[in-house]
């Protein structure tokens, strides 16, 4: 399964946000990285810089490849409406950001991981795959006998806030969750510009 494995805090620091929510090192030193420090010449960006850093910004937080990253894109250029919000709906329909959005992984590398070990099932039966596409009324719920699992129960046990998205539902006790709907864009909080990659893809 290829996915990028380098770090994190670096690409962070070089597209000029926290790509990962809350990264202590990334605060320390958010100006881009080099051995010389920050820059004080602010150099004028073309509007393929811009362009291309959006989509690297959407890339790596949602930890996707260039040839896969452009799959989606293309299945969100073939549906009917606005192909940025499209493209951000299909990415949070993924199941690796479903598991990373219901809390039971601090980081989307986690679910991922969470994912491919075997611990959740979709509809009753056992997924692996991290791309895996969810569709609005799927029963996201973590397999049976990993929901002992000490790192599960302290998460499940947290009382997260990134249960707070209102297109997914959540049950503690049965340690499931529902795909109620596809978001619209103004309620998924990823500060991308997603109609410069809309350019981008178009020329």
């Amino acid at each position: 399964m290829a996915r990028y494995t380098g770090p994190v805090t670096k690409k962070s620091r070089a597209l000029g946000q926290s790509l990962t929510g809350y990264d202590k090192y990334f605060e320390k030193k958010s100006y881009g990285p080099g051995q010389h420090g920050p820059s004080k010449r602010k150099k004028q960006k073309s509007d393929y810089a811009l362009q291309l850093m959006e989509k690297q910004k959407a890339k790596y937080t949602y930890g996707i490849l260039e040839r896969q990253f452009r799959n989606i894109f293309s299945d969100a250029h073939r549906k009917s409406g606005k192909t940025g919000e499209i493209l951000f709906q299909l990415l949070e329909a993924r199941l690796d950001n479903t598991v990373y959005r219901l809390g039971l992984s601090s980081t989307r590398r986690g679910a991922r991981q969470l994912v491919s070990h075997r611990h959740v099932v979709v509809n009753g039966k056992l997924v692996n795959i991290p791309s895996f596409r969810l569709k609005p009324g799927d029963i996201i719920s973590v397999k049976g006998n990993s929901q002992g699992l000490d790192f599960i129960q302290h998460k499940v046990s947290q009382k997260s806030e990134v249960r707070r998205f209102t297109w997914l539902e959540w049950n503690s006790d049965k340690m499931e969750g529902k795909f109620l709907a596809y978001p619209t864009r103004d309620l998924i909080p990823e500060v991308i510009n997603e109609q410069l990659i809309v350019e981008l893809y178009s020329k």
